[in-house]
Formats: structure tokens, C-alpha cells, sequence
């Protein structure tokens, strides 16, 4: 398969089951690049967890990995594909984060990003992963694709997740968090 057919010069693309082309400035290609981006995103931030530990009995390193594979399913979705986010990926998401909390201070306030690497990575890609969520708002605001309850609660949740990983990264390197100082 080449890497280029051509077919996309005019800013057009398709879609699953889509014999008409779209412009690739719409709300889906739109959403679709952002889900993109985030899962592209998240490979560096794999590849940076390396050796960095777990979260109750899932490696960090896996768990992302786990996320990713998950955003090609909402992927899928959201390009008109009979591919579904289940509830189950929701709650195992809650499960983890949950977990996180437990071993993380209570939050109090907002906290300046930054502290390790790893920590302002996993903060780049939750802002990453909130604007793909709400270009899939935007999508399902628009009514071109069905978007299902569970792809609009597993974006939530990962962002999320991407918090609490960013934050325990930080504790766990002995990190304390930064307020503002709003002066």
C-alpha cells in the first residue's frame, strides 16, 4: 500500500462506509485529527514511562498503551465504524483513577504544571485529550455521526486519568505541587 494516493489534494477525505468525500476541515476530520493527536501524543509519553511503576496492578507503561488502544476504538466510532467504547473501559478508568487519589495529597487548588518531565507530559496530554473532547462534542452537537454516551464519558475520563497520572508522577518523585499565586 502506498503512503499517498492523491486522493486528498483537493482538502477532502472519507470516511467508514462513506462513499462521499468530506472536507478535512469538518467537525469529524476535525475530531478524528485531535483523537489522533492525542493517541500520537501518548506513544512519546509511553515510551517515557518505561520503568516508572504501576498503578494498583496495571503497569503505567501498559495502562497507557491500554488508553491508546482504546482511542482507536473511538476512533472508529466517531468515523462511522460499528466499533463501540464499552461502559467497562468507563469504569476501569474510574477504578484507576480512584486508586491514584489514594495515594495522592487531597486537591486544594490548581497546581502549575511542570515537576518532571513526565509530569508535564502527562499534563500536555490532557489538554490534548480535552480538546479532542470537545471536538467530538462539537461532532456529536452537529448530528453527522451517532456518538455514543460511553465515547463522551471515556474522553472525560481520560483526561482525567491523565491528571491523576501527571500528579502521581510528581508525588512519586518527591515532587510538591505548586499553586499560583494569581498575583
Amino acid at each position: 500500500m502506498a503512503l499517498f494516493t492523491g486522493k486528498g489534494d483537493d482538502g477532502t477525505t472519507k470516511t467508514f462506509g462513506c462513499d462521499q468525500r468530506i472536507s478535512k476541515s469538518s467537525a469529524v476530520a476535525e475530531a478524528l485529527g485531535a483523537l489522533d493527536e492525542i493517541n500520537s501524543f501518548l506513544g512519546l509519553v509511553k515510551i517515557k514511562s518505561k520503568d516508572v511503576g504501576s498503578l494498583g496492578e496495571k503497569n503505567i507503561e501498559s495502562l497507557i498503551h491500554s488508553l491508546q488502544e482504546s482511542l482507536f476504538i473511538v476512533q472508529a466510532e466517531v468515523a462511522g465504524a460499528e466499533k463501540r467504547v464499552g461502559a467497562e473501559k468507563v469504569k476501569e478508568l474510574e477504578e484507576l483513577i480512584t486508586l491514584a487519589e489514594i495515594e495522592l495529597p487531597p486537591i486544594k487548588t490548581f497546581f502549575i504544571s511542570g515537576g518532571t518531565e513526565l509530569g508535564a507530559l502527562f499534563d500536555i496530554s490532557r489538554t490534548i485529550a480535552r480538546r479532542a473532547e470537545r471536538r467530538v462534542i462539537k461532532v456529536k452537537e452537529e448530528g453527522g455521526v451517532n456518538v455514543s454516551p460511553n465515547i463522551l464519558k471515556f474522553l472525560n475520563r481520560l483526561s482525567s486519568m491523565l491528571y491523576a497520572l501527571a500528579r502521581l508522577t510528581n508525588h512519586r518523585s518527591g515532587i510538591k505541587e505548586s499553586a499560583p499565586s494569581y498575583l
